[in-house]
């Protein structure tokens, strides 16, 4: 039996995590939320893991929202940094690989290829910033480790973009979605499952993945797509904007070039 501690586990990946646990009988899930178990409490971390021997942790624990990261750096960095080098040192301690969910966010956006794990990181907001000095924490403290960055995630879970077209689509309400922004959307489910496989594999590629879905999309196309999908193109209010304000810089292009391709 593998025992798999999963933190932040109310968020969309954690959810989804959830919903597949019956269908992985030989894996023992310990689901912790936010609250259950704060990531930036050492003594917290040191209570759970002294509890039960972990095989691995799953961290989808983090700060994500981008905005507000920029009025509040200090927390942003305490989370996705200080919270995740707290586990990272647990980990270390108690021989349990760590399995953490980064971001496209670490690159700028410069390319006009997609991010291969080995482009340089170049982050150029708060979030993008202390989510890469999360991935450097968990680097030099860990030999056996999975840094998995992913992007544009959405699912049935919290609130994510995909959710809030649908929501503005049923309510009649008129959008503007930008075309100038081009990326992944990744569902969470195939992320959760991705990470599941990881686990199972036998020949373990650790170090720094890439994960999405693959296919490319402004938010624009992505929008259409979601409305096509839910039978309310012809109904909806939306039209193509170059650009829309933001008080965060998003990357223009964040497209990640997957590392591992997962045998169906």
């Amino acid at each position: 039996m593998i025992s798999v501690l999963v933190t932040g586990s109310n968020g969309q990946l954690g959810m989804s995590l959830r919903d597949l646990e019956l269908a992985y009988s030989q894996i023992q899930f310990e689901f912790k939320t936010s609250s259950e178990l704060d990531i930036t409490d050492k003594l917290n971390i040191k209570k759970v893991f002294t509890q039960q021997k972990f095989d691995y942790c799953i961290n989808c624990a983090a700060y994500t929202n981008v905005e507000q990261a920029e009025k509040e750096p200090d927390l942003a960095f305490k989370v996705n940094a200080e919270g995740v080098k707290n586990l990272a040192q647990a980990c270390l301690t108690n021989n349990t690989v760590l399995i953490h969910i980064s971001t496209d966010y670490v690159f700028d956006g410069e390319n006009s290829d997609p991010y291969t794990v080995d482009d340089v990181t170049n982050p150029i907001n708060t979030y993008g910033r202390s989510k890469l000095q999360g991935e450097i924490n968990v680097r030099e403290l860990l030999s056996k480790y999975f840094v998995v960055r992913t992007s544009w995630l959405y699912s049935k879970y919290g609130n994510n973009f995909y959710k809030a077209i649908l929501g503005k689509a049923n309510r009649g309400e008129e959008m503007s979605i930008t075309d100038s922004q081009t990326g992944c959307p990744t569902n969470a489910k195939n992320l959760a499952n991705f990470l599941i496989w990881l686990i199972q594999t036998q020949n373990q590629q650790y170090g720094i993945h890439h994960y999405t879905d693959g296919e490319v999309h402004s938010w624009y196309t992505f929008a259409l797509k979601i409305l096509k999908e839910n039978n309310l193109l012809d109904q909806a209010k939306i039209q193509k904007v170059k650009n829309y304000r933001t008080f965060a810089k998003r990357p223009k292009y964040s497209v990640l070039k997957n590392t591992i391709i997962q045998p169906k």
